[in-house]
């Protein structure tokens, strides 16, 4: 009797540990992009304004559709094919469901730090190049014994590796016109990185989104890490030019990229079944005329949105109506996902509770 107690203990045990070693996670950020495009497709004032589009026909015919439901596939389709299904989508202000954030600046460093380490630091107040002081949980997720050497970051903006502190976190960033990593590449890593080289963009700080999705895509298939990054960039640096037709065209890559990943995700033994993937932004932009900025002194900066979807959210589609969410919490609910209680010398953001399966 005494055996058979043991030996189920020991079974339990195993079951328990192999459940949570089979944990993985991947964050996504769009940089800038608006909850407007999200839950409404294109924007009806901005499709047509020749200041912002160069051929409006062109797009109409790409993005456009008398109903919002139709328009919004049209420019996000795995989001509202598969996330709205199977997940949850988070920050339709109109219908009451708020997310917000908790930093007054309003831009990426202090954005993307509130998201990462579940601090909004009133000390970061510039998009400098400065070793963050502030512990992300990815850097905390490296150091606990499962996620330790398996978790990485793949960042189109050069200012990454400081947000991440890579220096001290020793989290592989690859970022701006950095490539691959490591010292064994593989030829494609090697084609990419001729590739970044050879085709700059016309931003100084940036690479094109396209080399960082296969960058991550590259290291996933070789190094199968439990926790991955991915930080494009494109939709904010097309709306500060005032480019709407192409901000369109690369949330819609965004979202083609998104497809991609959970399609492969889905196909392989190691992420199957076992991975969520979160996406956010680290701010709002303005409306109407103002859509091409952001900051604390442009209305509608503070309000941004979240979606998830894994084997432990339950799949409530478009959420309304619940008290307000804050970017501050996706540090905690991120690694509770992963089963680990996120530890902070900071004061964090809580756990979303509603994303987590009971």
């Amino acid at each position: 009797m005494f055996r058979t107690l043991i030996l189920i203990l020991s079974l339990i045990i195993t079951i328990s540990s192999a459940e949570i070693r089979g944990k993985n996670l991947i964050l996504i950020t769009m940089d800038g992009l608006r909850w407007q495009e999200i839950f409404y497709g294109a924007d009806s004032l901005l499709i047509q304004n020749s200041e912002f589009v160069e051929d409006s026909d062109v797009l109409q015919n790409r993005f456009w559709a008398n109903s919002v439901a139709e328009r919004r596939e049209k420019l996000m389709p795995f989001f509202w094919k598969n996330i709205s299904k199977n997940g949850q989508l988070y920050g339709n202000h109109d219908k009451g469901s708020k997310v917000l954030l908790v930093n007054k600046e309003c831009f990426s460093y202090p954005g993307y730090n509130e998201i990462l380490t579940g601090y909004a630091d009133p000390e970061i107040n510039s998009n400098d190049k400065i070793w963050n002081k502030n512990v992300t949980f990815l850097e905390f997720l490296n150091g606990q014994r499962l996620y330790s050497g398996r978790v990485a970051a793949f960042c189109s903006w050069d200012v990454f590796p400081y947000i991440v502190n890579s220096q001290r976190s020793n989290i592989p960033v690859s970022a701006g016109r950095g490539g691959a990593m490591g010292s064994r590449l593989t030829d494609r890593e090697k084609l990419l990185n001729k590739l970044i080289k050879d085709m700059p963009t016309p931003f100084k700080t940036v690479r094109w989104d396209a080399f960082t999705f296969q960058l991550s895509m590259e290291y996933i298939e070789k190094e199968r890490p439990k926790v991955v990054y991915i930080a494009f960039d494109a939709t904010d640096d097309y709306a500060h030019e005032g480019k709407y037709d192409r901000y369109l065209m690369a949330a819609n890559r965004q979202d083609q990229f998104l497809s991609e990943l959970w399609k492969w995700l889905q196909s392989h033994p190691f992420y199957r079944k076992k991975t969520s993937i979160i996406i956010t932004t680290d701010h709002g932009r303005g409306e109407f005329d103002k859509w091409t900025s952001h900051g604390r002194n442009i209305d509608g900066s503070e309000k941004v949105w979240l979606a998830v979807m894994g084997p432990d959210t339950p799949a409530n589609g478009e959420m309304d109506n619940h008290t307000p969410i804050f970017s501050n919490q996706i540090a905690a609910t991120a690694s509770a996902l992963l089963n680990v209680r996120y530890v902070s010398r900071q004061p964090v953001g809580g756990i979303i509770e509603r994303m987590m399966k009971e």
